[in-house]
């Protein structure tokens, strides 16, 4: 089992390693594949120093398995040449989400969708990711009709250099701006690019990545992406409006009940989510769980994870997990 990290010098390239290692994730080979300019640079992997290489290189070695994590123009442009030589890419990047031709996997949901001919696989948005994982099990009991979801995303979310520019203001030093305004002792509301329709692409990545994973174009989205000056993961408030009327206490049974899913929510103690809890775990966290009392079958949600973890790195190894499990690699 070869496998290969595609942007194994950035920041969910570094959580991946991390989670191959934690996980014990079966490979006899490991490459490290990143951009020219970082080709030759040295990163220490269970105690062994490997040396990244670049793309081309990688492709000629034939990997069973690619991680993408490296912007979309590149998945779009070198996913389908390892492809060719045979590897099952699992890429981290929207390059692939919205095609119809590839799966948008999120494994407790839909990974039984897999099967062996689907050599390049999409890693939802980590946003989407949190939410659904929380939604899937709502949705098949109660059926959606309607979300109504706010952001409030962390500077990890933009990478490296977000995470910089707060440590320069925090510091009180003037440096590279990730964003156009300070992050600091403020919030953005601005997650990625405008749309035409006036919502940012994150906002509309929520609509759609949503309706594909759930399987159900029906499902109403409307969504609201804000950056905030926190580290350790998304937070989302989230309002969901059910065909079917539920029972509060059930809900959080069902909840609990679910792999992945974990409940906090004990307002007598002050028990709710929040990033400085989820930051380094694997679970969805959700509390504030209540009934809309200002119309039927509506709920609100509070829901955290670590939006490098389950929305990034470790989703990705869990689809590959599932691949090695069912013998589809």
């Amino acid at each position: 089992m070869k496998v290969a990290v595609v942007g194994a010098t950035g920041m969910v390239g570094e959580v991946l390693l991390k989670i191959l290692e934690e996980r014990n994730f079966p490979f006899t080979e490991l490459m490290l594949v990143a951009s020219e300019r970082s080709v030759g640079k040295e990163i220490t992997f269970k105690n062994e120093t490997h040396k990244v290489i670049g793309l081309a290189e990688a492709v000629s070695k034939r990997p069973d398995i690619a991680f993408f994590s490296a912007g979309g123009n590149t998945s779009l442009e070198w996913a389908p040449k390892f492809e060719e030589v045979g590897t099952t890419v699992i890429d981290n990047s929207s390059a692939w989400r919205m095609d119809p031709s590839k799966k948008l996997i999120v494994p407790e949901i839909n990974a039984h969708q897999l099967t062996k001919d689907d050599k390049i696989i999409a890693n939802p948005n980590c946003s989407t990711t949190q939410m659904v994982m929380v939604l899937a099990p709502l949705h098949k009991k109660y059926k959606i009709k309607r979300i109504v979801v706010s952001t409030y995303q962390s500077i990890t979310g933009t990478g490296v250099k977000a995470v910089k520019q707060l440590e320069n203001e925090l510091a009180g030093i003037k440096g590279e701006m990730a964003y156009p305004y300070p992050i600091n002792k403020n919030v953005i509301p601005h997650c990625d690019v405008f749309e035409e329709n006036g919502y940012t692409k994150e906002e509309m990545k929520l609509v759609r990545e949503t309706q594909k994973i759930l399987n159900d174009r029906s499902i109403a989205v409307t969504a609201t992406a804000v950056r905030v000056p926190t580290q350790g993961g998304h937070s989302e408030a989230v309002n969901i409006e059910f065909e079917k009327d539920f029972d509060v206490s059930e809900i959080r049974k069902l909840l609990s009940q679910t792999s992945g899913v974990v409940v906090q929510d004990n307002l007598d103690v002050n028990t709710y989510p929040m990033p400085i809890y989820a930051n380094g775990k694997d679970d969805v966290f959700v509390g504030r769980i209540r009934r809309d009392e200002s119309q039927p079958n509506t709920l609100n949600l509070w829901i955290v994870s670590d939006n490098l973890r389950k929305g990034a790195a470790t989703n990705t190894i869990q689809i590959a997990e599932y691949l090695i499990d069912k013998n589809l690699i």
